[in-house]
């Protein structure tokens, strides 16, 4: 547990916890802390029951917030592309007047970027704090939306250039992601809401229409999930209509060789009959001769279906 002072966005490290339970003479604390931690702090901030264990819960939690008389409990989930796989690490937040209590069970990449921020904003409260921690987390959404829509391009480009059966298991794989982050991103955007039009008496009033910027983003965002999804409709008519013509070009190769041999074929069965008497099985040239009229037919054939590019 890391338990910090934070005066003008300058920190300052605090040894004892209890120490944290009054309000400073100025700023405010930032609690760090992991699940394990949790029962202390409930006993000191007299956290509710349900809160801890959505914190402890191995199951995924929806984004919302819950209000208590003196505190606030949010979910807010931060988002993570590695190797071509998308994360979500819940970040669990305990708001109250002179404290904000951040709990995680994973590292989150925000947690440390919002380090520089609070000391050039010169932040000195709790809810601003949250204010810099929420649009930080929305951002980073537009980060993974710019690494999925270069996924889908590469893609796509794969699929015209020569489509494989492999391209169909990646675009399910990817529309079944984007899927779950849009379903994922509709109660963030409604938390982002109510933290912008609802009547909270921890966050300053002058602050809370500065959430309507982060509501923006996040409905672009969901909005450019959207858009990925009808994509992923288009990519997969692209496999289909690829597939369609790769088929027809080979049924047309097909097509034009059974044609070449077509009259190959009449030749050789014609002189493949056991008559006694026929045209030029007797000479020495015979053979020859039927040899050379079987290559100039295909080769002529083969020159003219090249011609119209049928092969």
């Amino acid at each position: 547990m890391k338990i910090r002072h934070v005066h003008n966005g300058v920190f300052t490290f605090v040894k004892n916890l209890a120490d944290t339970v009054h309000p400073p003479e100025q700023g405010f604390y930032w609690i760090d802390a992991n699940p394990d931690e949790l029962e202390q702090l409930q006993e000191l901030f007299k956290l509710e029951e349900l809160d801890i264990e959505d914190c402890i819960s191995e199951e995924e939690q929806r984004p919302k917030i819950v209000l208590h008389e003196h505190h606030y409990f949010l979910v807010i989930n931060s988002i993570r592309f590695d190797d071509e796989e998308i994360f979500l690490r819940a970040a669990n937040i305990f708001l109250g007047r002179h404290f904000i209590i951040t709990v995680t069970k994973q590292k989150i990449n925000e947690l440390r970027a919002i380090k520089p921020i609070l000391l050039e904003e010169e932040v000195n409260s709790a809810d601003r704090f949250l204010y810099h921690l929420i649009d930080l987390i929305v951002d980073s959404y537009f980060g993974v939306a710019l690494r999925i829509e270069a996924r889908i391009e590469r893609l796509e480009e794969h699929i015209l250039m020569h489509t494989k059966k492999t391209h169909l298991n990646e675009i399910i794989g990817l529309r079944s992601e984007i899927l779950w982050l849009k379903k994922v991103l509709g109660p963030q955007r409604d938390l982002i809401a109510a933290l912008n039009k609802r009547e909270l008496k921890l966050i300053n009033h002058q602050l809370q229409k500065y959430f309507s910027d982060i509501l923006e983003n996040a409905v672009k965002v969901i909005e450019t999930f959207d858009t990925f999804r009808d994509l992923m409709g288009n990519l997969r008519e692209a496999y289909q209509s690829s597939l369609a013509h790769r088929a027809n070009d080979i049924m047309r190769v097909f097509t034009a060789l059974t044609t070449i041999f077509m009259p190959l074929t009449l030749i050789t069965g014609v002189y493949g009959m056991n008559f006694k008497f026929m045209p030029e099985t007797n000479v020495w040239y015979g053979f020859y001769l039927i040899i050379g009229i079987i290559v100039l037919v295909g080769a002529g054939m083969f020159l003219v279906f090249r011609k119209k590019d049928w092969l």
